[in-house]
């Protein structure tokens, strides 16, 4: 699938980020959170391109890796003043997302199918912080499945291999093996890359 994710985005979400760009809620954590989002919303009627701002919008306005209750907030409220400068989104896009990162570390499993999407798309990834994800805090029936923690949990996990991406290890041929478009390349599945370019379309 064609990334929404623009060279002109990555270099605004650089500058703006307050924490370390490959730490646990930087850019290696967004693009494994798309990568998630994507293969939830073939099994769901949702807005892929919620699912794909939300990932690279929801962590953005942290201030502090640990304790920040409101920075899903502020994300919302970041939403609404670039979208017209980097996203698009109709009205009725822009409330999911909004909605998707006020809600999306607050616990809830309940809410529109694409914000649900977005929630377990993000909870899948916790295996860069020590945790093996629980069925009972993910929203839809296939992210529950054992095959769909476990392969999301292996992609998290940090390896010692992996000096690019400390933060969660990502081996293109071992981890996105279902992704058969010769158009999707690493680079733009892992925007942490200091060199990395959006795939010309």
């Amino acid at each position: 699938m064609k990334s929404l994710i623009t060279n002109d985005f990555i270099a605004f979400a650089r500058n703006r980020f307050r924490l370390d760009w490959s730490g646990i809620h930087g850019a290696p954590h967004w693009s494994r959170v798309r990568h998630n989002g994507l293969l939830l919303a073939e099994h769901y009627n949702v807005d892929n391109a919620v699912v794909q701002w939300f990932a690279f919008l929801h962590d953005l306005e942290r201030h502090d890796d640990w304790t920040d209750p409101l920075h899903g907030h502020r994300a919302a409220t970041l939403a609404a003043e670039i979208n017209a400068d980097f996203m698009g989104l109709s009205g009725t896009q822009l409330g999911l997302l909004q909605a998707a990162c006020r809600g999306h570390s607050s616990g809830q499993t309940q809410a529109d199918a694409t914000v649900m999407v977005c929630w377990d798309a993000d909870r899948l990834d916790l295996g860069r912080v020590g945790i093996y994800p629980d069925p009972q805090y993910l929203c839809t029936s296939f992210s529950r499945q054992a095959q769909v923690i476990s392969g999301a949990h292996e992609r998290s996990v940090p390896r010692d291999d992996d000096s690019n991406n400390p933060d969660g290890g990502v081996n293109e041929a071992i981890d996105f093996p279902e992704i058969e478009e010769a158009d999707i390349q690493l680079n733009e599945l892992l925007p942490a890359i200091d060199n990395w370019q959006t795939p010309g379309y």
